[in-house]
């Protein structure tokens, strides 16, 4: 059953002498302002108070972590992926029943045409529509309330496990810089620099399953 989708435009147009006069006047109010306002300062005075203190990079100690390999390497993540995946099973299970349910009622409708009343008939069909319309919008809030649970779960992962083990391996490697796998351009002949097996490694030693809340409506 495919959800109607409203896009409601609004088209607002301005006619005639007076939408003129008005937009004529906003300029001139618009111009007056800009001259009232305190000019800009400079770049160079906007940074005056920047200090001129960088890091050297002979000082840098940089590693980098392939997010990607940690999602599908982690087992607290295999196994949470596998918690969102059996609640949508049940999500399709309900829905499909209901889908079937509602099916039927049209079949029924349609049969019963000849047989009710125009008053009976219209009362049954504004019944149906009301049952598709709430079934449309349960499917869209149980979808969104499995997601929620999931984006919970994952920042409860990411904030009480994966961030403690990365802020350990940068202490204990004396780290400067630990940057996204994703983002980085790395050259060949640099060694030494990925540390994401080490910390997958140590994360699934930390823990290895966190408890999805159960979705509203599940």
């Amino acid at each position: 059953m495919k959800k109607q989708q409203n896009s409601p435009v609004n088209n607002y147009k301005k006619m005639g002498i007076i939408a003129t006069v008005v937009v004529i006047v906003a300029l001139l109010g618009g111009i007056a302002i800009s001259h009232m306002a305190k000019a800009p300062v400079s770049v160079e005075e906007a940074t005056t108070e920047v200090s001129a203190d960088a890091a050297k990079a002979s000082d840098l100690r940089i590693a980098i972590v392939s997010m990607d390999k940690i999602q599908t390497d982690a087992k607290v993540l295999e196994d949470l992926h596998k918690q969102r995946a059996n609640f949508e099973k049940d999500l399709k299970a309900k829905l499909e029943k209901e889908q079937k349910a509602i099916e039927k009622e049209k079949a029924d409708i349609e049969k019963s045409q000849d047989v009710l009343s125009q008053e009976a008939l219209q009362k049954r069909v504004i019944e149906y529509q009301r049952r598709v319309n709430d079934f449309q919008r349960k499917i869209t809030e149980s979808a969104q309330s499995i997601e929620a649970s999931y984006q919970e779960a994952l920042n409860s992962i990411q904030k009480d496990h994966l961030d403690p083990v990365i802020q350990t391996i940068i202490a204990k490697k004396n780290l400067s810089l630990v940057l996204d796998g994703r983002m980085a351009r790395v050259g060949e002949n640099v060694k030494d620099l990925d540390i994401t097996d080490e910390v997958v490694n140590a994360l699934n030693k930390k823990v290895s399953s966190v408890k999805m809340a159960t979705p509203k409506g599940l």
